[in-house]
C-alpha cells in the first residue's frame, strides 16, 4: 500500500500537473469504485484544481467552489499521468480524470477490489474518512510519545495504526524499526527514555529520507513505479537476504496477508519471533535463536 512518503510524491506531482487547470470529465470505470453519490460527478466537471493535499494514505484534490475528489489506493490501487487523447481503457482501470493537458488514471491490480473514490462538497465532509492520527513527521518527542503510549500495543501495531499515527504502513514500519534497533513485538508501554529517543528520531529520518528520495523522482517524473519493496530498504521485502548493517539474514513474522521483515540481531538481541504459520507446526521445536534456526535447518541439534 502507498504511504506517506508515496502519498507525498503522488500530491508534488500532481500539483505540477493539474493545479489550475479545469476537470474536464471524469469517466468511472468500474461502478464500485465510486463511494459516495452527492454530490454527482457532472457537477464538479469544469471546476478548476485549486489545491492537493493528502489524507493519510489518501489523495485529495480540490477543486473551485469548495469540492473535493479523494482517492484512496488501498493495497493495489496506482495512479499513472497518461499525455492527453492517448488513454486506452484496460480491465484495471477504474476510472480516469481528464484534464486539457492529460489524464489521472486510477487503476488496481488483482482481483480484490479495494481502492475507492469519494466526491465531497467541503473540506469538512472529506476529513470525515481521516482516522484521527498526528502526522508523524510533523509532532515533538513528547506528542509523538504520548500517542503511540496511550494504549500499550506492540510498536508494529501502533506505528501502523492510522488512528495513533498518519500514513505509516507495514514497509516503512519494518524501515523505521529496524533504523531504532527495536523488536516490532516490543510494547509501547515498556519502552525507556532512551528507546523512546530511538524510535522517534528514527520515524523522523526514515520518513524523511524517503519523502526526499521519492519527492526527487517525482519533480522530474509522474512516480508509476510505486512499490512497498525498494532495493534500498533495509529489511521490508528482504527476508533471508543479509541486514545491511550486522549482515545477519533478515526474518520475518507473517500473520494474514501481512509479513513483518526484521534482523534479529540488530533488533531482539539474537532472538527469532515466532512466525505463526510454522510455530503452530513445529510447536515446541520452533527455533528460538539464530543458532538453533541453522541447526533446524541442517537437520541437527544445536548444541
Amino acid at each position: 500500500m502507498p504511504e506517506l512518503p508515496d502519498v507525498t510524491a503522488y500530491v508534488s506531482a500532481l500539483e505540477a500537473r493539474i493545479v489550475g487547470q479545469p476537470l474536464d470529465r471524469v469517466s468511472i470505470r468500474k461502478p464500485f469504485v465510486l463511494r459516495t453519490l452527492d454530490p454527482p460527478l457532472a457537477s464538479l466537471e469544469g471546476r478548476v484544481v485549486t489545491e492537493i493535499r493528502r489524507i493519510g494514505k489518501r489523495v485529495a484534490i480540490g477543486l473551485e467552489g469548495g469540492f473535493w475528489l479523494v482517492i484512496h489506493l488501498m493495497i493495489a490501487g496506482r495512479l499513472h499521468w497518461k499525455a492527453a487523447g492517448t488513454t486506452a481503457p484496460t480491465r484495471a482501470t477504474l476510472a480516469a480524470l481528464d484534464f486539457p493537458n492529460g489524464t489521472l488514471v486510477l487503476t488496481e491490480a488483482g482481483s480484490k477490489r479495494r481502492a475507492s473514490l469519494h466526491a465531497f462538497s467541503s473540506w469538512k465532509a472529506a476529513l470525515s474518512l481521516d482516522a484521527g492520527g498526528i502526522d508523524p513527521s510533523q509532532i515533538d518527542l513528547a506528542s509523538f510519545r504520548a500517542a503511540l503510549e496511550a494504549e500499550n500495543h506492540t510498536l508494529k501495531r501502533a506505528l501502523t495504526d492510522p488512528r495513533v499515527l498518519d500514513g505509516i504502513g507495514n514497509a516503512y514500519s519494518d524501515e523505521i524499526l529496524h533504523a531504532a534497533k527495536l523488536s516490532p513485538i516490543l510494547l509501547t508501554q515498556k519502552l525507556d527514555d532512551a528507546q523512546w529517543l530511538r524510535l522517534y528520531d528514527a520515524t523522523r529520518a526514515t520518513l524523511e529520507f524517503w519523502i526526499g528520495r521519492l519527492g526527487a523522482t517525482a519533480a522530474t517524473e509522474f512516480p508509476e513505479r510505486v512499490t512497498a519493496f525498494r532495493e534500498d530498504m533495509a529489511v521490508h521485502g528482504r527476508y533471508g537476504k543479509p541486514c545491511p548493517v550486522c549482515g545477519e539474514n533478515v526474518q520475518r513474522i507473517r500473520y494474514a496477508d501481512n509479513e513483518t521483515n526484521y534482523c534479529p540481531e540488530c533488533q531482539t538481541g539474537g532472538r527469532l519471533l515466532a512466525d505463526r504459520a510454522l510455530s503452530r507446526l513445529l510447536k515446541s521445536d520452533w527455533p528460538r535463536t539464530l543458532e538453533e534456526l541453522e541447526a533446524l535447518k541442517r537437520g541437527a541439534q544445536p548444541k
